[in-house]
């Protein structure tokens, strides 16, 4: 079986194919034959070592779909054939791979699998940022950051569907562009003007009630300037780089503000939560509210390419990997 391997931290060059044989499913596994896989920045931090690995070598990726071709001892939610869609830290980058049942869905008819190897981490991503972290309805004003990104598009989308006003930022015309096609009402091009001033302006002088920031590090400050007070700093990536260490007062001096940083798989721990959030994205899916744009397609031999794109901003909406 061929899979992507890392065998030592560094750019995308140390993305090989290799051969590898990867065995049966255990107890509450199952083995799943891709036919899709998704693209996140998480890959780049385990291979870059941003995120410490649980040993080298190892397959990256964290999400993918396709069909359970063989499943362990206690598995009753899946049989070999199932469609299914899954997410998990690690192991994706292969064309087939053994997945915790618990962390896998069964997927409906209505999404092909390269949606749903496009859309699981990033649209439960969404899911826990919008409705669990901050449950954000009609009256809120909303700041994401990368807005014409994977997640962010998922984002605006679902804000906007929320009722929401979504202000979204970009590095680009183009990506203003795409990011104002699916949802932001207003877009910042932040080479352009300093996006905390202009969301101030935007408000009225108010601020932003939340701001969404899978930026990290060049975003930080600003994002607290662009909050209200007692608004909400939400961070869920570091694409350029870690947010610096800051003292806690920090928060009192801007406005009283909250600030938080959660994980996916905390909100995935429980099984009842993975299907329930599934749901969530499903059902926004299935009714038109958000949709998942593929933009690129490379197989997975290309992985080195596509981290190449991803680490250059190069990229918009979603990049699937096929075997």
């Amino acid at each position: 079986m061929k899979a992507i391997r890392v065998h030592r931290h560094g750019g995308p060059e140390v993305l090989t194919l290799e051969d590898i044989d990867i065995g049966q499913p255990g107890p509450g596994e199952i083995r799943v034959r891709n036919r899709a896989i998704g693209l996140n920045f998480v890959d780049a931090y385990f291979r870059s070592g941003a995120y410490v690995p649980p040993a080298l070598p190892f397959v990256p990726g964290n999400e993918g779909a396709g069909l359970v071709v063989a499943v362990g001892q206690g598995v009753t939610d899946f049989a070999p054939g199932d469609r299914v869609a899954h997410v998990d830290t690690l192991g994706g980058y292969a064309e087939e791979r053994i997945v915790p049942a618990r962390l896998a869905v069964r997927l409906p008819d209505t999404i092909d699998d390269e949606t749903a190897a496009a859309m699981l981490l990033k649209g439960l991503t969404a899911q826990y940022l919008l409705r669990r972290t901050v449950r954000v309805g009609p009256g809120d004003t909303i700041l994401v950051h990368a807005a014409a990104g994977g997640v962010g598009l998922i984002l605006v989308q679902w804000a906007r569907h929320l009722g929401a006003t979504v202000i979204g930022t970009v590095g680009s015309a183009a990506k203003a562009a795409v990011a104002r096609d699916h949802g932001c009402h207003h877009v910042i091009d932040y080479t352009a003007e300093g996006f905390a001033a202009r969301a101030r302006a935007l408000t009225g002088g108010r601020g932003v009630d939340v701001v969404y920031d899978g930026i990290g590090q060049a975003t930080f400050h600003g994002s607290l300037d662009a909050l209200r007070p007692f608004g909400r700093f939400v961070a869920y990536g570091a694409a350029s780089g870690p947010i610096p260490p800051f003292d806690i007062t920090l928060l009192m001096q801007k406005g009283s503000l909250h600030a938080t940083w959660q994980l996916l798989f905390d909100h995935l721990a429980r099984r009842e939560d993975v299907v329930a959030m599934a749901d969530d994205l499903f059902g926004v899916v299935a009714a038109g509210a958000v949709t998942i744009p593929v933009h690129a397609r490379l197989a997975l031999a290309d992985a080195a390419l596509a981290h190449r794109r991803l680490e250059g901003r190069e990229t918009t909406g979603a990049t699937v990997l096929l075997p």
